[in-house]
């Protein structure tokens, strides 16, 4: 039996150091500022990208990666499992298969599975924690692709941005409500849910939003003992460890690991963003 290769996208917004403890390779996906692109994970990082954000004007453009640096990321002997970023947000799990049937084509000796996660950023981060787990059980290819595959549905995932406008010039959230929200000066809560991101209520004033965003994480999870739960903020690393804290009084989790929000999910957040999600 092969060993196995566990790959996600730039879309994955694990800290690096959960990346290595994990054994967890990253293939970067595009962000650009003025038609200057850079490769996340590789080109660019966090600071610089809040840095340019605000910066400039525009709205940055995200892209996915060509098949060919999906194929360089395919090469050795192990068989591959990449958990991409949902298909109903980005063009990258396309842009995976491609390269998984291109490679095929040329090799028979291992497999390659590509696995839509319905999510992204931390609920993404989530499933490749999941996958590593499984893999550490030595569990075959197809038995994760089978877990994970039901799992995914399972992820819990909401969280609150200070404005809708990013959201709404890229197309990620649906115009008129975000407007409206935008209009009454009200904190958008959202919730990643069937691979698209979803306003699903609103609230005045920071912490207003925070609590909640706890309240429908804490009435959607049961169980914490067993569960891995992960806050990532945009470039707001206070209200992260605000909500840790707050969780931290009631419940008793596996893991709550702290991230910050990449150039990817980023571009759509706008800076203040904050995102937790639970497996």
């Amino acid at each position: 039996m092969n060993k196995i290769k566990l790959l996600v996208d730039g879309g994955c917004d694990l800290p690096k150091k959960i990346l290595e403890k994990y054994n967890i390779e990253l293939v970067g996906l595009n962000v650009s500022f003025n038609g200057e692109s850079y490769i996340t994970g590789e080109e660019i990082d966090n600071e610089t990208f809040y840095k340019k954000m605000s910066e400039n004007k525009e709205l940055p453009k995200t892209s996915c990666p060509s098949p060919d640096r999906f194929l360089e990321a395919y090469k050795g002997d192990e068989d591959i499992l990449i958990i991409t970023v949902s298909s109903a947000l980005s063009g990258t799990y396309s842009s995976a298969k491609l390269a998984k049937d291109m490679y095929e084509d040329e090799n028979n000796n291992k497999k390659i599975e590509v696995l839509d996660s319905m999510s992204g950023s931390i609920g993404q981060g989530l499933l490749a924690i999941k996958a590593a787990e499984l893999i550490d059980e030595g569990k075959t290819l197809d038995e994760i692709v089978s877990i994970l595959e039901n799992l995914k549905n399972y992820v819990v995932f909401y969280g609150t941005l200070e404005t809708l406008e990013n959201a709404i010039k890229g197309g990620r959230i649906n115009p008129l409500a975000g407007k409206l929200i935008n209009a009454l000066n009200f904190k958008a809560i959202i919730q990643v849910t069937e691979g698209v991101v979803k306003p699903i209520d609103k609230a005045r004033g920071i912490n207003n939003s925070l609590k909640k965003v706890l309240e429908y994480v804490e009435s959607n999870i049961k169980n914490t003992e067993e569960k891995t739960l992960i806050i990532a903020h945009a470039h707001c690393e206070e209200k992260a460890l605000k909500i840790k804290e707050s969780l931290e009084t009631k419940y008793k989790f596996k893991d709550i690991i702290i991230a910050e929000i990449g150039p990817v999910m980023g571009t759509y957040t706008s800076q203040g963003a904050i995102l937790v999600s639970s497996l």
